[in-house]
């Protein structure tokens, strides 16, 4: 852990490249101890029925959820969701100047013993783990 997941609304694919956008994030979070390089995983969902505001089609959102397992005091996971928030706010700052885009990022933890992982990643990381 941790699990980004990006919801879109479907007028931005035009303007915002959500693909480097994943990225950002995750070169973000490869930067924060507290998260294990091998747990990163970043996804966007593109959602196109959606209403915004006064309904004007023109407004549009990135809304980016981040999981992850318990335990972390809450200073460094204030830190960490302060990172990829400026993060995520430098990469679309360009788009926020001419488009109407409303961003969001929020933090949860996972109760570890309601959430099983298996997995090979780790096997495959060399010297990067």
């Amino acid at each position: 852990m941790p699990h980004f997941h990006i919801d879109y609304s479907g007028n931005l694919d035009a303007v915002v490249d959500v693909g480097r956008l994943c990225e950002c994030i995750r070169a973000e979070a490869a930067t924060i101890e507290a998260f294990p390089m091998a747990g990163i995983r970043v996804r966007a969902t593109r959602v196109d029925h959606y209403g915004i505001a006064d309904g004007d089609p023109k407004h549009g959102f990135v809304d980016l959820s981040v999981r992850l397992r318990e335990g972390r005091a809450d200073d460094v996971k204030q830190d960490a969701i302060r990172r990829i928030f400026e993060a995520a706010k430098t990469f679309l700052a360009p788009a926020m100047q001419e488009h109407s885009i409303a961003l969001s990022v929020e933090m949860r933890d996972i109760d570890a013993a309601l959430s099983l992982k298996y997995g090979s990643i780790r096997d495959h990381l060399g010297d990067k783990v």
